[in-house]
């Protein structure tokens, strides 16, 4: 089974992080 990119605890932590302001490096390919 392919694994997920992001777990739901990383999304959830970037999008509290946007929600903040705070510039989130996330890099995408």
């Amino acid at each position: 089974m392919p694994k997920k990119r992001f777990t739901d605890e990383q999304i959830a932590f970037a999008l509290r992080q946007a929600e903040a302001g705070t510039t989130v490096g996330v890099t995408v390919p």
